[in-house]
């Protein structure tokens, strides 16, 4: 099961973003994962649940965002949707076909809970939550914890 690996890194990478940003807490996690990945949603949730308490993420939601499979034909541009094993074109029925999307898995954004102790700008209440966007990459973070 290649989840558990993969959860693994994308805690690692949420962990370190919520540091960064001086969070005590995660209290929600987004992904988008293409279909041709071959990853299991169901898996994604079981690894997440595994691999979670003890920190940061502990409690938190894990929500999947599914990103379907979509080409563009190189005879007539058409961009179309499939299935992971009818590339042909829909309009002109070429196989010279391009992959758009569908390959790809990334965190979205996660939701995180800040302390009283460091209030961000517009904070009125210590525990109020801040989402931090597009975290692609790990970002470092001494590896200390709340």
């Amino acid at each position: 099961m290649h989840e558990m690996s993969l959860m693994q890194g994308i805690l690692d990478s949420v962990e370190n973003a919520a540091c960064e940003a001086g969070a005590i807490a995660v209290s929600e996690v987004r992904l988008s994962i293409g279909q041709m990945t071959e990853i299991v949603p169901d898996a994604m949730d079981f690894a997440f649940e595994a691999l979670s308490p003890g920190t940061l993420c502990e409690g938190a939601q894990l929500k999947v965002t599914m990103i379907a499979i979509r080409s563009k034909c190189n005879v007539c541009d058409h961009e179309f949707e499939h299935d992971r094993y009818h590339w042909g074109c829909p309009k002109c029925d070429s196989l010279a076909t391009e992959l758009l999307a569908g390959r790809e898995m990334y965190i979205e954004s996660i939701e995180v809970e800040m302390s009283d102790e460091e209030p961000q700008s517009g904070q009125t209440d210590g525990r109020d939550a801040i989402v931090v966007n597009a975290v692609t990459e790990p970002l470092s973070c001494a590896g200390e914890r709340a």
